[in-house]
């Protein structure tokens, strides 16, 4: 994930300011989609489960008790350390896509550097067909890694690019995604419409973090929502099913009323009191 300067890191989530000296006012989109319940359970104890029969002390652990717990903690942590790479790699990604946004506005840009931070971990590939992908679709760059408000419902958010593609106004996502056995990219979660829309309906854009200055919304009027999913062996556009736009708004509005009700839940004071026996 990337570091948007006025985004936090809270026990609330991340959460975003409205200039670099203001302390963390709202939720970030991504936190406000993550009060959806997802469970891992099984995926969890699967990458946990591989780690153990890919151990290069398995063999020698069979039998021995002690070694074999050494094992099984060094594997316990797989999926963790699965997720954090993955996450890792997708920073890489995205700051390569912007970079590349940049040099295209005639802005400074350090596409260099984010071409040798991914093929210094074997990441070329991504990059190869990100470029692909532009040249066909042409696209043409108007803000990318833009931060964006809505007071109203109270969350913030930053959205990877707003362009055009064949004349048409775009608000797009890009995620990182596996290739699957066939060799395809994996397809997007239905959650990005979520992402998507609650980025269309945007209230202002951020012009200087640093003042913490602001100007009305100017892409939110009827643009096209493209998840892109960005793999080694090639990228996947995906149009969010613009009949499906006002649920999808809904169901964000709601898990933002969830994440304001945990919050007042939590700040309203000790859940459980401790009682003594009635006097004798």
């Amino acid at each position: 994930m990337t570091a948007p300067a006025l985004a936090h890191s809270t026990e609330l989530g991340r959460m975003y300011a409205r200039s670099l000296q203001d302390p963390p006012k709202v939720p970030s989109i991504t936190t406000v989609i993550g009060q959806q319940s997802t469970s891992l359970d099984g995926w969890i104890g699967y990458m946990a489960a591989t780690a153990v029969s890919k151990h290069p002390d398995l063999a020698a652990a069979v039998g021995n008790p002690g070694q074999l717990r050494t094992v099984v903690r060094d594997s316990s942590n797989a999926a963790e350390q699965f997720r954090d790479a993955a996450a890792a790699r997708g920073d890489r990604v995205h700051n390569y896509c912007e970079q590349v946004a940049l040099r295209a506005l005639d802005r400074p840009h350090q596409l260099a550097e984010a071409q040798e931070a991914l093929a210094e971990n074997g990441e070329e590939n991504f990059a190869l067909r990100f470029d692909h992908w532009w040249s066909e679709y042409k696209v043409a760059p108007l803000a990318p890694e833009v931060t964006v408000w809505n007071e109203t419902l109270g969350y913030a958010g930053t959205l990877d690019l707003v362009a055009t593609i064949g004349g048409r106004l775009c608000i797009i996502d890009y995620k990182t995604k596996g290739t699957d056995r066939n060799g395809q990219v994996k397809s997007l979660d239905a959650k990005v419409v979520m992402q998507l829309v609650a980025g269309m309906k945007a209230e202002e854009s951020v012009i200087d973090p640093a003042a913490g200055s602001w100007e009305p919304w100017r892409y939110g009027q009827d643009p096209i929502l493209l998840g892109v999913a960005i793999g080694e062996t090639e990228v996947r556009t995906l149009q969010a099913n613009p009949q499906v736009l006002k649920a999808h708004w809904f169901k964000f509005a709601s898990l933002r009323r969830v994440w304001q009700t945990s919050l007042d839940a939590a700040e309203a004071g000790s859940p459980l009191l401790d009682i003594s026996p009635p006097a004798q």
